[in-house]
């Protein structure tokens, strides 16, 4: 959300003196209490202008069917196997479903993970953000996520530029568009959210179809400007200025650097431009697709495959670390309709995304990884759905520099346990880390009684991708 209200005696497009300025979940009242000023502060102590090295994090929320997309069982009971087909890759030797050719034909970018394990029965993108229980260190605050650790430990490339952004699409069960809570280091290490999230908005962005911008983007407001008016670069540049000449009437000189640095991301055109989608080809943007028409959404997010797009400008302009959530996976009925429905759109953006990075030259720099929470049940249910199944998941990771083209683990005959090579999903993150340029052998973080936390309790990165 970039919003900017006013009240009273306006001026610069209706804005008044008496308004306030909320970006994301921070607000902006007198210029005595600015929460991302004291963002900027806080990252001002970390180091700066290292390699830029980024995540693009898109959680399948609900929980995808593992041996309905990445672990087929062709030769189980029917009851078991259920109805998708497994397909060959370009990887001898490894088969996905029916619904990937795209990524079928480009499996030596991947790397499949069919053993994850340490998962909960939880409906919940903190699991997968952080590596963590909800419950854990809950007492002081939580375990960070990814965004939160590496804009503490890494800082902004820029100071025009997040280190975390957060795309998660409105839904009405908020712990499905979770971006990654910032725990025990509290909100000053928050992503920067531009979407609004909540019931009211969630309603609003159904009705909307826009085909050249993601879902929700619409709540976007820069100067009471909708991005559809945003999307006109020309209109967008004479709000920036208006914007940027307001701050010229605040005495600069008075306010400490990182207030100038906090003025200097909403007065840039940078953010804005990388939310400007309409700055790519028509062809670009028909290569990731929309994601259209949003099916088996109800309380979850949508499929929005430009936010794939989004994800992919946003590092390139300097974002360390990007999440977002990618459609509603909780198949209790008609779980092969949704797989035919999700597979895919997801197959789509996402093989467009990791060709896009590798065609910019940018695929070593970025890591993108895809997972939901958890598993499905082995046992087809008799609403031809599959229920929670917290024993075993799958992880898909692509770029990174990282050594690809393989299959890590394997499940026992029902897809339901694992069978061999256990992947806690901390090391999962803990081979992010190790490619963001965090070491969690080393590095702590002091929670807020003080004492110094790792990151990671499973620290160890997945040998078979780092070498």
């Amino acid at each position: 959300m970039l919003e900017i209200y006013g009240k009273q005696s306006s001026y610069c497009d209706g804005v008044s003196r008496r308004s306030f300025l909320r970006v994301g979940g921070f607000t902006f009242g007198s210029m005595a209490s600015l929460p991302l000023v004291d963002i900027l502060r806080a990252e001002a102590a970390a180091p700066k202008k290292q390699s830029h090295k980024s995540v693009i994090h898109i959680y399948l929320a609900g929980g995808p069917p593992h041996q309905d997309t990445f672990d087929l069982k062709p030769d189980g009971p029917a009851e078991y196997r259920g109805e998708m087909k497994p397909i060959g890759t370009n990887v001898p030797g490894i088969q996905i479903c029916e619904v990937f050719p795209q990524m079928a034909k480009m499996m030596d970018r991947f790397t499949l993970i069919r053993s994850v394990a340490g998962c909960v029965d939880q409906h919940d993108a903190y699991q997968c953000m952080s590596g963590w229980k909800r419950a854990d260190l809950a007492v002081a605050g939580g375990y960070p996520a990814v965004g939160s650790v590496v804009t503490r430990v890494k800082g902004p490339v820029m100071t025009a530029m997040p280190a975390a952004v957060g795309l998660a699409a409105p839904a009405t069960e908020r712990r499905w568009s979770d971006p990654g809570d910032p725990g025990f280091l509290g909100p000053a290490y928050a992503p920067f959210r531009p979407f609004v999230v909540g019931a009211k908005a969630y309603d609003h962005a159904l009705k909307i179809d826009k085909s050249t911008h993601g879902p929700g983007l619409e709540i976007v407001k820069l100067q009471g400007m909708t991005l559809e008016r945003l999307q006109d670069r020309r209109r967008m540049l004479a709000s920036v200025d208006k914007l940027s000449r307001e701050f010229d009437s605040i005495d600069v000189q008075a306010l400490d650097a990182s207030t100038q640095a906090a003025m200097e991301v909403l007065s840039s055109s940078r953010l804005a431009d990388a939310f400007d989608l309409s700055k790519e080809s028509a062809k670009t943007r028909e290569r990731y697709g929309d994601g259209k028409p949003y099916k088996f959404q109800y309380d979850g997010t949508p499929t929005g495959n430009d936010q794939l797009l989004m994800a992919r400008r946003l590092v390139e302009a300097g974002c360390r670390s990007v999440t977002l959530s990618y459609g509603r996976w909780d198949s209790h009925g008609r779980n092969f309709d949704l797989v035919r429905d999700h597979g895919p759109k997801l197959d789509q953006c996402l093989t467009a995304l990791v060709s896009d990075l590798e065609d910019r030259g940018m695929l070593d720099d970025v890591m993108v990884l895809v997972w939901g929470e958890f598993g499905r049940t082995p046992k087809i249910n008799k609403e031809a759905g599959r229920d929670h199944w917290a024993p075993i998941n799958f992880a898909l990771m692509a770029g990174g520099g990282y050594k690809h083209g393989q299959v890590i683990g394997s499940s026992t005959e029902d897809a339901g346990y694992i069978d061999s090579r256990p992947i806690h999903l901390q090391q999962v993150l803990a081979t992010v880390y190790r490619h963001l340029g965090v070491d969690v052998d080393s590095v702590t973080l002091e929670d807020r009684a003080g004492r110094p936390q790792y990151l990671l309790d499973h620290r160890e990165p997945i040998t078979e991708m780092v070498g």
